[in-house]
């Protein structure tokens, strides 16, 4: 396997795991049995577990960063009430293609990789302030209630999303349905579309 392989293999692995059992429960072994390579072949590649996970967050941070950003792009238009609308959208979209993402934020709202305490501060705020300025004109126009708390809105998103994405919800037999059943995922966007959209004290009625 040539290196760039082994490369890719190695943070597909770790990102799995970090995902499923955080930080604090992922050894190096574990990382490197999975990947099918020894521990040496794994420090040599991307140095030890603190160092691919930094890695991993970083990779998750970009990825995130990139979908928010072609989000807002579409932001603007004739209809700002539907650019918000599909803004959430967009950021549902991503997070039930990528449930490892919000999986790894959420082990760190459990205290997960404790120590490493400026991922927050350098992933996750900026892209709450790049959300909610976007948005600033929207309160603005008087499209977005005045009243509002942009960034307890924003966060609740975060929260309602990061948690279906996740968790799921569980049907009347008990069993957890989420991203990938087509109807719990069209009910909980229904309900996230009418959420937002009284949140935000936006006009006229929820698409």
């Amino acid at each position: 396997m040539r290196d760039s392989d082994q490369v890719t293999v190695i943070m597909k692995v770790a990102t799995q795991l970090f995902a499923a059992l955080g930080f604090d429960g992922t050894s190096t072994r574990q990382i490197a049995d999975a990947a099918g390579l020894n521990i040496a072949t794994v420090n040599y590649h991307v140095g030890g577990k603190r160092e691919l996970y930094l890695a991993v967050m970083e990779r998750a941070h970009q990825a995130e960063r990139a979908a928010l950003e072609g989000a807002l792009g579409r932001l603007g238009g004739d209809d700002p009430v539907a650019g918000i609308h599909r803004l959430i959208d967009d950021y549902l979209d991503f997070c039930v293609v990528h449930p490892e993402v919000p999986a790894l934020w959420m082990h760190r709202w459990l205290s997960d990789a404790s120590d490493l305490t400026e991922l927050e501060r350098h992933y996750v705020q900026p892209l709450v302030v790049m959300v909610t300025d976007a948005l600033r004109p929207s309160v603005a126009a008087g499209v977005i209630d005045r009243a509002v708390d942009l960034e307890y809105a924003m966060w609740s998103v975060i929260w309602c999303v990061h948690g279906f994405a996740k968790g799921g919800v569980l049907d009347e037999e008990g069993h957890r349905r989420g991203g990938s059943d087509t109807v719990a995922l069209r009910r909980f966007r229904a309900h996230l579309h009418l959420t937002v959209h009284r949140m935000l004290g936006l006009p006229g009625e929820a698409p």
